[in-house]
C-alpha cells in the first residue's frame, strides 16, 4: 500500500500489517504542493519494473515502487516540468499540476491539471507522457487552437490568454477500447466571462479521447459559457445497462448542478433526451451569457436546485432566520443558472455543492450508480477588480450559520442510488450526522462538508466515511446502514478495497480536519485505518488494524 504521510512523504506499507517498508521524502520544496488524492502505479508486463508517479511543485516525478528511490532516467534527472509545453511562458504559470493523480494506460500516464482560479490562468491541456522516459506523447487542447474543432466558440486567439477548462479531478479509462474519458472544469475567470464570449468549448464537458493518440472521439458540454464554477468534478463511471431492450455500454457523469448525465460511451449519444431551455440573462455590463442551457429529461436530479425562504432550516435561531430571510428577499434568485451580478445572487447548488471530487461509485454489472452529494447554497456578488477595472471578481461565499451549519433544511449530505437500466432513483438516504445535533437527538441530517467518496463491493455493500468521523457499510438494496464504526478524526478521501493473502480489506484515511467550521473531533496526527472482512463476500468488518503516521 502506498500512502502520503510523514510531512508529505510517500510511504510504502505492508498491506496486511501496516508495517512500514520504505519512505520517500518529497522535499525540499517551495509551494508545498503535492498530489495528495492518490498515486499512479505502473508495472511492466513481466512485473520486473514497477513505478510510482506523483507531482510536486508543478513537476512530475517517477520513483521505483520496490525501493522508493527516484528513477534518474525519467525526464530531466527524475522529473518533468509540467509548466513546459503549454504555449505560455512557464515562468508565468504558478499552478499547473493537479492534486489528483492521472491515469495509467499501457505505457502512458495521462494527466490533467489544476490551473489557478483567476484571470491569466494557464490552459488545461490534457497530456500523455511515456512512463519510461517522461517524453510528452500527445496533447489535447481543451481551449482549441486555430483550425481545431471548437475554436469559433471563443473570441479570436482566446487560447493565448484564457485559462482553465482543465481536468483537476479524476478521469476514467475503458482499457478494452483504449478510450480515456475526461471531465473538464470551467474556463477562468470562474464568475465573469466578458473576455470569453461564446459557448467556450470544451469547458464543463465530458471528452472521449483515444487514449493512445489524444484524438477527440466525441464530447458533450453540460454548461455553456460557465460563469458559476460548475465543474464536472466527479469521475465519470462506466457501466453496462439494458436500455430499450438492448445492452448498452454506458457512461454516467454526475455534476455540481445536481444533474446526472448518461451517455452511450462509444458514440456519446444521451440515453434519455436532453433539452435546451432558456435561462436568465446577465445584467452585468460586458457579460453575455448563453441564452440556453441543457437539461436532461431523465434521470431526476440528485441535488436541490433552488433555495427560497420555504427551504430554510428548522434549526436556525430566530435571529438567523430573520437574517437569511432578509438576504434571500434582497437577492436575485431565479433558480438554477441565475447569473451572478453586481448585487447578491443566490446560487443553488452552490459551486461547492452537488457532486464533487470522488462523489460516485458504480456497480458496472447491475447498472446501479451511487452518488454522494451535498446541498450547500452560495451567495455570489461581483465587484470591480482593483488591479484591472475591466475585470470583475466575486466576493462569493458559502452560506453558513454562526455555528457552521448550512441555512438550508437538511439533509445536507445524501447518497442517491440510481438504477440506470430505467433511469429511476431506487432510494435516497442522508449520509452522516452533525455531532452537535446528534448529541441532542437530531439525526439523519447528513454530515457537513463531505470531502469523501463511496466504494461499492461485489458482495452488495457500499462503504463510505463522513466528516463526523464515522465509517459505514450500507446495503446496496435499501441504503440501510448495516455496520458503522466511530473513528477519532473526520474521514477524507475515498476508501480502497483490496485483497492480501486471501483476506479482503478496506482502508480509510482519517485525517485531521482543515476546515475551521468542522465540528467533528480533530486529532493531531492522521491515520490510515484498515479493517478486514472475514468469511464470504458481503460480510461487514469485524476487526481492525490501524497504521497511524504523521
Amino acid at each position: 500500500m502506498y500512502v502520503l504521510a510523514k510531512d508529505d512523504s510517500l510511504v510504502a506499507l505492508d498491506a496486511a500489517t501496516g508495517k512500514q517498508v520504505w519512505v520517500h521524502p518529497t522535499g525540499p520544496y517551495t509551494t508545498k504542493l503535492t498530489t495528495d488524492r492518490g498515486i499512479d502505479y505502473w508495472q511492466s508486463k513481466d512485473g520486473k519494473q514497477r513505478r510510482l508517479f506523483f507531482a510536486r511543485d508543478n513537476r512530475l516525478y517517477a520513483i521505483d515502487a520496490r525501493t522508493g528511490q527516484t528513477i534518474p532516467s525519467f525526464g530531466d534527472g527524475g522529473f518533468v516540468d509540467l509548466r513546459k509545453g503549454l504555449g505560455r511562458d512557464p515562468k508565468t504559470l504558478a499552478l499547473v499540476q493537479s492534486l489528483s493523480p492521472g491515469r495509467v494506460f499501457e505505457n502512458l500516464l495521462i494527466l490533467g491539471s489544476a490551473t489557478n482560479q483567476g484571470y491569466g490562468s494557464g490552459p488545461g491541456d490534457i497530456r500523455a507522457y511515456d512512463v519510461h522516459s517522461g517524453r510528452l506523447v500527445w496533447s489535447f487542447h481543451t481551449i482549441p487552437h486555430p483550425g481545431e474543432l471548437g475554436y469559433k466558440t471563443w473570441p479570436k486567439n482566446a487560447w493565448k490568454t484564457v485559462g482553465g477548462v482543465n481536468c483537476w479531478m479524476e478521469m476514467s479509462v475503458d482499457a478494452k477500447r483504449g478510450i480515456v474519458y475526461v471531465p473538464t472544469a470551467s474556463p477562468k475567470y470562474n464568475f465573469y466571462g466578458a473576455d470569453r464570449r461564446g459557448k467556450d468549448l470544451f469547458g464543463d464537458s465530458l471528452l472521449a479521447l483515444d487514449a493512445r493518440t489524444g484524438k477527440l472521439l466525441w464530447y458533450f458540454q453540460m454548461v455553456h459559457h460557465d460563469i458559476w464554477d460548475y465543474d464536472n468534478a466527479t469521475a465519470p463511471k462506466l457501466l453496462t445497462v439494458r436500455h430499450n431492450g438492448k445492452t448498452v455500454e454506458a457512461i454516467a457523469q454526475p455534476s455540481k448542478t445536481g444533474f446526472l448525465w448518461v451517455f452511450n460511451r462509444l458514440n456519446g449519444k444521451p440515453l434519455w433526451p436532453v433539452k435546451e431551455r432558456r435561462v436568465p440573462a446577465s445584467d452585468v455590463p460586458g457579460e453575455q451569457t448563453w441564452p440556453t442551457q441543457p437539461y436532461p429529461v431523465k434521470p431526476a436530479p440528485f441535488a436541490r436546485q433552488q433555495f427560497t425562504e420555504k427551504d430554510l432550516s428548522p434549526y436556525l435561531s430566530t435571529t438567523e432566520r430573520a437574517k437569511f430571510r432578509k438576504e434571500l428577499e434582497g437577492a436575485r434568485n431565479q433558480g438554477l443558472f441565475t447569473p451572478p451580478g453586481l448585487r447578491n445572487t443566490v446560487e443553488m447548488p452552490g459551486n461547492n455543492g452537488g457532486a464533487n471530487w470522488g462523489g460516485a461509485a458504480a456497480d458496472p454489472r447491475s447498472g446501479m450508480l451511487y452518488v454522494l452529494s451535498k446541498d450547500l447554497p452560495c451567495m455570489l456578488k461581483l465587484t470591480p477588480d482593483k488591479g484591472n477595472p475591466r475585470h470583475l471578481e466575486s466576493g462569493f461565499g458559502f452560506m453558513f450559520t454562526r455555528s457552521g451549519l448550512s441555512p438550508i433544511a437538511p439533509p445536507w449530505t445524501s447518497l442517491t442510488a440510481y438504477n440506470l437500466n430505467t433511469g429511476a432513483i431506487k432510494w435516497k438516504v442522508p449520509l452522516g450526522d452533525v455531532p452537535e445535533l446528534a448529541a441532542k437527538g437530531i439525526t439523519n441530517t447528513g454530515a457537513m462538508y463531505p470531502k469523501t467518496g463511496p466504494v461499492v463491493t461485489a458482495g452488495g455493500l457500499i462503504f463510505a466515511g463522513t466528516r463526523d468521523g464515522k465509517v459505514r457499510a450500507l446495503d446496496v438494496r435499501s441504503g440501510k446502514v448495516v455496520w458503522e464504526k466511530q473513528l477519532s478524526s473526520p474521514i477524507a478521501g475515498i476508501p480502497a478495497v483490496y485483497e492480501s493473502h486471501g483476506r479482503e480489506y478496506i482502508v480509510f484515511c482519517a485525517a485531521a480536519s482543515s476546515s475551521p467550521r468542522a465540528k467533528a473531533p480533530v486529532i493531531a496526527h492522521g491515520a490510515y485505518v484498515t479493517f478486514y472482512l472475514p468469511g464470504s463476500p458481503g460480510k461487514v468488518p469485524s476487526a481492525g488494524l490501524a497504521a497511524t503516521v504523521r
